[in-house]
């Protein structure tokens, strides 16, 4: 029965990573669980929407991370005739880092390179939202990468305190 000896492994390290992803050690905080978000983090952003876009760059880009693309969602909206609010998405990653999720799973290419999400809602307030990197790990089953999770998640955390509301 090997799946049954992997599952209390898997679920060690899951929440293991769990509780690292929600640590602030310096960095993002997260405003809910990401178990409680379909693996959803959300972070309020202390800048307007093009300031946390430049800060968010800026900062992937200090850190020798690959910068891969920004998609203006309300832009693309607009030209189809609907009205979103402010809405771009950044892909950005670290491809000797990224890729070893893809060589547990194939199907992980889903989730990576990382995307993060800048939005503004109907109050006005900027946030970024990314998927966590834990829930990533249970959606592919990635029993394997867990220093590499654990490195991705502190990557992401210190990306976004440098525009988190304190």
């Amino acid at each position: 029965m090997p799946g049954t000896i992997r599952r209390p492994a898997l679920a060690a390290s899951l929440a293991a990573l769990l509780t690292f992803s929600c640590l602030s050690l310096a960095t993002a905080q997260p405003l809910s669980s990401p178990l409680d978000t379909d693996g959803v983090i959300r972070v309020k952003s202390a800048y307007p929407f093009d300031q946390t876009i430049a800060r968010i760059k800026q900062d992937v880009a200090a850190k020798g991370i690959k910068f891969f693309d920004e998609i203006d969602q309300a832009k693309l909206a607009g030209d189809a005739g609907v009205k979103l609010r402010p809405s771009t998405l950044l892909v950005f990653g670290n491809p000797p880092l990224g890729t070893l999720f893809i060589t547990s799973n194939p199907n992980a290419g889903l989730d990576w390179p990382v995307r993060l999400l800048v939005m503004q809602d109907e109050n006005g307030d900027i946030y970024a939202a990314y998927t966590d990197f834990a829930w990533i790990a249970q959606r592919h089953r990635i029993t394997d990468r867990d220093a590499q999770f654990k490195m991705a998640t502190m990557v992401v955390s210190s990306i976004l305190s440098t525009v988190s509301a304190r």
